[in-house]
């Protein structure tokens, strides 16, 4: 089956927004965090401002367009491996019984400088299939490349942890997400922490059309904890279909919504909506699979300081075992 496909975050913004009732609120304090050992409500510094071009004339500023695309095996809002449903679960318990590792690249149609690849590594693995359902983990890393500095420019890492389990209810598999995202600037200062924790409940299907697979995908639920994001629910609707070529070809169509629930009084914004349409091939071997993709996608906050919605091309492969 084709790893269910994934959704990056990006977003386009001006600098005065991102200062005044949206990012950042308008006398440069940073909101309060709820997530525990993460600090508290202070003022950014001088040089913070002067470094992400904030004056309060500045009206588009550095902060200016962003693209980042990409592509991954879903997983969580944003951005991870997600769980593959298993269409032959054991007739007995077993320990350790999945493991996928998956990488990434994805170049961008962004006129952005700081904004040309996007590169994802991780894997996911079931700690145990007690039949009835399973235990199962997420880890990855998502990489942000430009070329503002140099030709290949680091500038954003994010990371995604998630753990699931779940119960199989006739063809369908039910499951409880907790998930934690951290998001990054790679040498960049930073003085604020970005991260989310939120638990979802996920639905996964899927069914034989002739010779075609259709896979099913729907999950949504509220965030647990927060720092300098307004996020107070998540959706997400998925659909993939895929038909075989050959025994080593395969040819796929996949189809993605997302929704972000958001609270008012932090940004003073509505909810905000994102989606993806992807095609492509997977190519499988021996050993693994290589799928090379292309498509079009509209994404939501993936840089920590601008909040509005992106829309781009992207191109890429990824490889998965």
């Amino acid at each position: 089956m084709i790893d269910d496909i994934g959704w990056l975050l990006a977003v386009r913004g001006e600098s005065l927004a991102a200062f005044d009732g949206r990012c950042i609120p308008a006398g440069c304090v940073a909101p309060r965090s709820n997530i525990p050992d993460i600090l508290t409500r202070r003022a950014l510094p001088a040089r913070r401002l002067a470094r992400l071009g904030a004056t309060p004339d500045f009206h588009h500023g550095l902060l200016g367009r962003v693209a980042l695309a990409a592509c991954l095996a879903v997983g969580v809002v944003g951005h991870a491996h997600a769980q593959e449903l298993r269409r032959d679960p054991p007739d007995s318990p077993e320990f350790m019984s999945r493991f996928n590792v998956h990488m990434s690249a994805a170049g961008l149609a962004s006129e952005d400088p700081r904004f040309s690849w996007d590169t994802h590594w991780g894997g996911d693995f079931d700690f145990v299939d007690y039949v009835r359902g399973r235990l199962a983990f997420v880890a990855d890393y998502e990489a942000l490349l430009g070329k503002e500095f140099r030709l290949f420019d680091p500038n954003q890492g994010n990371y995604t942890l998630a753990v699931s389990g779940s119960v199989r209810v006739k063809r369908l598999e039910l499951a409880g997400v907790l998930h934690h995202v951290s998001r990054h600037l790679s040498d960049r200062p930073k003085q604020v922490a970005v991260a989310y924790n939120a638990f979802q409940l996920r639905v996964m299907g899927q069914t034989s059309l002739g010779q075609n697979t259709l896979a099913l995908r729907l999950e949504g639920g509220p965030v647990l904890a927060r720092a300098h994001v307004d996020y107070d629910w998540m959706s997400v609707g998925e659909a993939m279909l895929r038909r075989p070529v050959s025994p080593h070809v395969a040819v796929y169509g996949m189809a993605h919504a997302e929704v972000y629930g958001v609270d008012r009084q932090v940004y003073n914004r509505s909810s905000q909506y994102g989606g993806r349409f992807e095609g492509g091939m997977r190519l499988t071997g021996k050993g693994g699979a290589l799928e090379l993709f292309g498509g079009y996608e509209r994404v939501v906050d993936a840089h920590q300081f601008d909040l509005l919605p992106m829309s781009w091309g992207f191109a890429g492969f990824r490889l998965v075992k």
